[in-house]
């Protein structure tokens, strides 16, 4: 599980792997459009870079069922701040796939997919169902889901260190037209993990001493977001959201996120947005702790920290033919300032920062 603190990064570039904002009213329930897309990811920071293509094919049959495919890989250079400190640099390839079917019913939407990504001490898979359905004449839509994820865990070097985590995942949410102008959205997610929820690799400090890392073998989440949409007018729109986390190792983490999306002619859209992020520490994180407990965990992601990130995507239709096929090229560019309050870089003795930098280019085609 080189690579383990990379996922939730991982995560976040497959949500941004799709279409720029969409700005328009409300309609039926229609299955998602034909569509291909070819993307390419670059992610640099504190010590990290993790870089590769992306491809996903989209295709409806018969206007009841799609059916999708998707392929990712990451290149992973880790050199971060707890590799550098407690072992040596390394590189490791990620590869993912999603295999989706989707089927339209009158005002309901019903999707199935299955997901695996593995690497050479880690192998995920999972499996996911969905279902949306409008009520209201169409003004209001309630979404349902359920994931079921098994992991395999293994460690560079000990052929006999074998374990696995379980995981499931439950959400609910409710989209509805507030006027002809603003869509507001609130959405619950519930996480239950069961299993190896840390790192082989990773080590706690007891009084400057190193010692394995011990989590506990569970874990319950729960993260409530709301969102609103709002359209301004002539092609412009704007977008809000916050997002509450809290779980049972008493973290409790506080998203806020702006944006604005404005169209430029017929041919370019470009939106901004801004993201801060806190967090607070689990109960058994420390720095350097001052007694030996059942558990103990240094991992920087489990610890007291802030992020602030700034960015802008932009999308260029290079080609449309109205009725068969529609180009385009977009790019997005993300910034993003980590500040840790209670995790030391032992090198210095102070509090670690870094700064990252999110890139991707993609082309997309609709058809």
């Amino acid at each position: 599980m080189a690579a383990t603190e990379l996922r939730v990064l991982w995560q976040r570039i497959a949500g941004l792997f799709g279409s720029l904002l969409a700005m328009g009213g409300a309609k039926a329930i229609e299955l998602p459009e034909n569509r291909a897309e070819g993307l390419y990811h670059l992610y640099k920071g504190g010590g990290v870079t993790a870089d590769g293509p992306a491809l996903l094919v989209r295709k409806s049959i018969a206007d009841k069922v799609s059916l999708s495919g998707s392929y990712y890989v990451d290149a992973v250079s880790n050199a971060s701040i707890d590799v550098v400190t407690t072992a040596s640099p390394f590189k490791e390839t990620r590869k993912a796939y999603d295999f989706g079917v989707a089927y339209a019913h009158r005002d309901a939407l019903m999707s199935l997919g299955v997901y695996r990504s593995k690497e050479p001490d880690y192998q995920a898979d999972s499996v996911s169902i969905d279902v949306a359905q409008e009520v209201y004449g169409n003004m209001t839509t309630i979404a349902l889901g359920f994931t079921r994820g098994v992991d395999k865990v293994l460690k560079h070097n000990e052929p006999t260190f074998n374990d696995n985590a379980k995981h499931w995942q439950y959400r609910l949410g409710v989209t509805q037209v507030l006027t002809p102008r603003l869509l507001g959205s609130v959405n619950l997610e519930v996480v239950s993990d069961d299993g190896y929820l840390g790192s082989p690799y990773r080590v706690a400090r007891v009084f400057g001493a190193a010692v394995p890392e011990r989590n506990p073998r569970t874990r319950t989440s729960r993260a409530l977001k709301f969102r609103m949409i709002g359209d301004l007018g002539e092609r412009n729109a704007a977008r809000a959201e916050y997002r509450y986390f809290w779980d049972t190792w008493n973290i409790k983490a506080h998203t806020l996120e702006a944006g604005y999306s404005r169209y430029v002619g017929n041919d370019w859209l470009a939106d901004g947005f801004a993201r801060f992020y806190k967090q607070g520490k689990a109960l058994f994180y420390s720095d350097n702790a001052t007694s030996e407990t059942l558990y103990l965990s240094r991992n920087r992601q489990l610890s007291a920290f802030r992020s602030f990130g700034i960015g802008g995507k932009l999308s260029y239709v290079y080609k449309r033919v109205p009725g068969e096929y529609e180009l385009k090229i977009n790019g997005s560019l993300e910034r993003i300032r980590f500040d840790y309050s209670d995790f030391t870089d032992i090198r210095s003795g102070e509090a670690y920062t870094f700064n990252a930098n999110l890139l991707q280019l993609y082309v997309t085609a609709t058809f």
